[in-house]
């Protein structure tokens, strides 16, 4: 078979073609801040989980926050109306319920649950890479702030705080 110039404009129009929805620097950068900022924020709250030792720790928070982000940048840059948009948040929102419930385990002996925290936190994480994909990274930013202070400072205050019964 011979490769013609014309089979050869083909290709590479072909592939501009499918490589093309970033070729708008505006849009470009929106995206990548965007997908940067969620990758980041998750991986803040997964390092507090990491330092905890807990299994879902900093690359499982990144990953979740920037498929979270991912899930809705796209179909928000391609024009979806509110209820397709809703839909697919409802969906992130399920689909990382089934990832944080198993990090919940029941210890027999003593009924103890352990892992709701890092469920909620990956919860959470999912909840911050949706709001950066649909552009609010101030608010993902205070939300990531407010989780970090949960997570990293509340426990120190209680440790401090008397224990029932203790006067």
């Amino acid at each position: 078979m011979s490769w013609t110039q014309e089979t050869l404009n083909v290709i590479g129009s072909t592939l501009l073609d499918e490589f093309s929805d970033l070729s708008d620097i505006e849009q470009g950068t929106r995206i990548t801040l965007r997908l940067v900022l969620a990758v980041l924020l998750g991986g803040l709250l997964g390092l507090e989980r990491e330092q905890q030792g807990k299994e879902a720790g900093v690359r499982t928070h990144m990953l979740v926050s920037l498929g979270a982000a991912l899930f809705v940048l796209v179909p928000d840059i391609a024009g979806a109306m509110d209820d397709a948009m809703s839909r697919v948040i409802q969906g992130v929102v399920a689909g990382v319920g089934f990832l944080g419930a198993g990090t919940i385990l029941k210890r027999n002996a003593n009924d103890e649950v352990k892992g709701l925290t890092t469920a909620a936190g990956i919860w959470l994480t999912a909840a911050i890479g949706v709001t950066i994909g649909l552009g609010h990274e101030s608010t993902a930013l205070l939300a990531a702030g407010m989780a970090f202070i949960i997570l990293h400072l509340v426990p120190l205050l209680i440790k401090r705080m008397p224990a029932s019964g203790d006067e």
